[in-house]
């Protein structure tokens, strides 16, 4: 315990600081102490000095307290409240908010329930494909606030990957970190690959003051809804970054939990929020997961060292940075295209198809429905012109626009549409051909009136298809198919495709 705070420390910990009721629980972190008691929460920076954060005056720890309200309140004002003086009276008593002198500051903010935290939703496995797509909605509309900073991308990369060598080689006999120096050579010749890439996305607008520290315990459900919160404040060069790398760390945090699935449903909602024009920066991306994974076995390297136990988290620092090479390794993209009349279960297929196929996290699904409803909440109903033949053709051509620089930014596409029109299935099928990429059409089947009950079952979904379009579509029919046809009223038809598109050799498993 710092010792010039001790006294702070032991008045906060205290039910007086909190008007009297209590008990009071205290949670430790490197940088902070967090006091919690009724529906409160007091945060007190610690007086530390670490190479990159400097809490070590009362004036620094004021600035940074302050710093963390103003970055966090308008993404989570249901959190953050205000930064109150702890201040000493002339009787020696300490005080929130008195006439006394300052000896330190707080953030108060407002308590949540430990179990509204991402981590325990997804330790109960409560983070379902709904939650998934609400979480990269709700930090696509994040980023799209984020403070713009036109500067290239990739000295900000260069300067992590720089420091992350700098802390590895002062544990030059950690068994746990012996993958290090292959992973910074693989590191720095991926980072030379995209440079050009990020330097151009910095120009544009990609690059931008977002939160620095987006990974799952730093999101919550307030009222149903995920919220980020406790950006990055204490530097404002590591907080400012290209958004793909911001949305990484979420990311590979996922893949390293074992959930590929939520973490590709994240990717995509995040990616449809903004309309294609994230889809380019893709072939970053295995790059940044990569050096966010290399960044959690730093910090439990240090973190070991500094509690004098060097090797306690050796095991996972060692799976932190296999994880890192799994992410940098090479994996050719392909593409699957699924089609059927509605109710079919393409949508369903596709989430199943996507994790792990490709680069990490997995193939990126281009849903009609999304692209329809680009910008539009998934559950808004369109009125029938949205389905009128020339709607229809703007559709399917924005669709094969997103799939090409998808499939040229490296990463898997999954196509998710009705492809009712013979055209539109060879004009997928072409697209793989000019990428030289491997090309999987399915199309999915089942008696009508199995489709019938599936569409009357439906709730909160995408697709605004009901039995009357279902009916047109069957009269209109699908001419001749070609794909490979399976009927999905079976009970083992989705093992039967998987085993289909394993069979085509169709990508690497990256990432998990």
């Amino acid at each position: 315990m710092p010792q010039d705070q001790a006294t702070t420390i032991a008045f906060l910990s205290s039910p007086a600081a909190f008007g009297g009721s209590g008990p009071v629980k205290v949670v430790e972190t490197h940088g902070a102490f967090i006091f919690l008691c009724g529906g409160t929460a007091l945060k007190l920076k610690r007086a530390v000095k670490y190479d990159y954060m400097d809490l070590s005056t009362r004036g620094k720890r004021h600035r940074m307290i302050a710093r963390e309200l103003e970055l966090n309140r308008p993404a989570a004002p249901q959190i953050y409240r205000d930064v109150l003086a702890v201040t000493r009276a002339d009787d020696g008593t300490l005080a929130l908010g008195g006439s006394g002198e300052p000896v330190d500051w707080v953030l108060r903010m407002h308590r949540f329930p430990a179990e509204n935290e991402l981590t325990a939703v997804a330790a109960r496995g409560e983070l379902d494909d709904r939650l998934a797509a609400s979480i990269g909605t709700a930090l696509a509309g994040y980023h799209a606030a984020a403070k713009v900073h036109r500067q290239p991308g990739s000295p900000l990369m260069g300067a992590v990957i720089d420091e992350l060598e700098r802390v590895f080689s002062g544990f030059p006999k950690a068994e746990a970190a012996r993958d290090a120096a292959e992973w910074l050579q693989e590191a720095r010749a991926a980072l030379a690959r995209v440079a050009p890439l990020l330097d151009k996305r910095g120009s544009e607008g990609h690059v931008r003051r977002a939160h620095g520290d987006l990974h799952l315990r730093n999101i919550v459900l307030m009222d149903g809804q995920p919220v980020a919160y406790d950006a990055l404040e204490f530097d404002e060069t590591l907080g400012t970054c290209d958004l793909l790398y911001d949305l990484a760390f979420l990311l590979m945090d996922l893949c390293h939990r074992g959930l590929d699935r939520a973490a590709c449903r994240v990717l995509d909602a995040w990616l449809t929020a903004f309309r294609g024009e994230e889809d380019g920066g893709l072939a970053g991306l295995p790059m940044f997961m990569s050096v966010r994974a290399a960044i959690r076995a730093m910090v439990l390297l240090q973190t070991d060292a500094a509690r004098g136990k060097p090797e306690e988290s050796a095991a996972e620092i060692g799976l932190y940075l296999a994880q890192a090479r799994r992410f940098l390794a090479d994996s050719a993209p392909v593409l699957i295209a699924v089609g059927g009349f509605s109710g079919t279960g393409k949508s369903v297929l596709a989430r199943e198809l996507a994790p792990g196929l490709g680069a990490a996290p997995g193939a990126v699904i281009v849903s009609s429905d999304a692209v329809r409803k680009a910008g539009l909440p998934a559950r808004t109903r369109l009125p029938g012109e949205a389905y009128e033949a020339s709607a229809r053709e703007a559709v399917y051509r924005a669709l094969f626009a997103r799939t090409r620089t998808i499939l040229g930014a490296g990463h898997s596409v999954i196509l998710d549409a009705t492809f009712l029109d013979p055209a539109h299935r060879q004009a997928a099928e072409e697209i793989a051909k000019s990428l030289s990429i491997p090309f999987s059409g399915v199309w999915l089947e089942a008696p009508r009136g199995v489709l019938e009950q599936r569409i009357s079952a439906r709730k909160g979904d995408t697709s605004d298809a009901d039995i009357a379009v279902l009916q047109s579509q069957l009269e209109h029919g699908a001419g001749p198919v070609t794909w490979t046809r399976f009927d999905a009223s079976r009970d083992d038809w989705r093992a039967a495709v998987h085993g289909y598109v394993k069979s085509r050799d169709a990508g690497g498993v990256q990432g998990a």
